[in-house]
């Protein structure tokens, strides 16, 4: 029997309010959330009482409109935004319970995190700015720029080592910051919307970049967006945000086929089913068994893009086989067709 592994982050009852007194607003609204105190005038509550947990090496998106609470949620996972209660677990230990010293630990050596903005020193040199982390660390200044070269090639950087970050495209500059994250092999990563800044080509071109990296490093990564497409092509798994609450957490295919309301609802209605849903999501279901020799088949993760070829090749049913080759379904062209061109 396999035991699954301990997710690497988990929140519990996570909350933070903004103003001159949260935690008695905290504690009136943990005990009645319909609560209309006079305490509430001046406060915020930007994340009301949100759990989840991240799955060791996945990608975990937050996503929601403006004022959602999703930037204030990651900023509280390593403290840059201090939660007014609840639990953040990273490895099994509470963050909120870290001195100031195991919290400095956490975020040179276990967590980095990835700005909006870029974050860069505008007076350093590109390899000095990927070297920083190193540098707080105390490693030596031959080791630390060896590193930092090592990031700067494998994003893409190399011979743009010795420049300034105002030489530099946003584009690049965004590499740069993730390059400085990377430099410090963390074990998590936070992203703060780091493409939102960017046009849409360089966008696309820094969510695939993310994607190789990922393929490659294998990193427990929470990225925060306002893009439902974005979410949807790096997301394993999205947690949707209104209000400062979780709405509704789910695959990308868990989301565009039942979505929890309207708010959802709206997100994934022009969404690209053709590339979001597989075959296991429309499949018939059966309890797995050999499969037949010379009956057309797929694999489960088959995209429904890549699906469309098959069909058309043939009208009798196509059997949908797992990662060992056994059949567990089986699939119609009308149950593809009624996926594609559902509302």
């Amino acid at each position: 029997m396999t035991v699954a592994a301990a997710p690497a982050i988990v929140c519990r009852e996570l909350w933070k309010i903004f103003g001159p007194t949260p935690e008695r607003v905290y504690r009136a609204l943990v005990a009645d959330p319909a609560a209309r105190i006079p305490e509430h005038e001046g406060h915020v509550v930007a994340v009301r009482g949100v759990s989840f947990e991240v799955r060791r090496g996945e990608t975990f998106v937050v996503m929601g409109l403006s004022g959602s609470g999703k930037s204030t949620l990651v900023r509280c996972l390593s403290r840059l935004a201090e939660p007014t209660g609840g639990a953040v677990l990273i490895d099994g230990e509470d963050v909120l319970r870290l001195s100031e010293a195991g919290l400095r630990e956490l975020r040179r050596r276990k967590v980095s995190m990835v700005f909006q903005n870029f974050g860069l020193f505008p007076h350093r040199r590109v390899i000095d700015n990927v070297a920083y982390g190193l540098e707080v660390r105390g490693m030596a200044r031959p080791e630390r720029l060896l590193r930092a070269s090592e990031m700067i090639q494998l994003v893409g950087l190399a011979g743009w080592e010795q420049h300034l970050p105002r030489q530099l495209s946003g584009g690049m500059q965004q590499r740069v910051g993730l390059a400085r994250a990377l430099a410090v092999d963390p074990e998590i990563l936070l992203y703060d919307e780091p493409f939102s800044a960017l046009d849409p080509l360089i966008r696309r071109e820094m969510q695939d970049e993310l994607l190789r990296l990922q393929r490659a490093l294998h990193k427990t990564s929470v990225f925060i967006t306002h893009d439902f497409a974005e979410a949807l092509k790096i997301g394993d798994r999205i947690a949707i945000m209104r209000d400062g609450r979780l709405v509704q957490l789910g695959t990308p295919e868990e989301l565009v086929l039942h979505p929890a309301d309207e708010y959802v609802g709206a997100f994934v209605k022009d969404a690209p089913r053709a590339r979001v849903l597989t075959a296991a999501s429309i499949m018939t279901s059966c309890a797995p068994m050999a499969h037949v020799p010379g009956q057309p088949s797929v694999l489960a993760q088959t995209r429904l893009e890549e699906l469309l070829p098959v069909m058309a090749e043939h009208a009798e049913p196509v059997a949908v086989l797992d990662s060992a080759g056994a059949t567990i379904g089986h699939l119609e062209r009308g149950a593809v067709l009624r996926a594609l061109c559902q509302a």
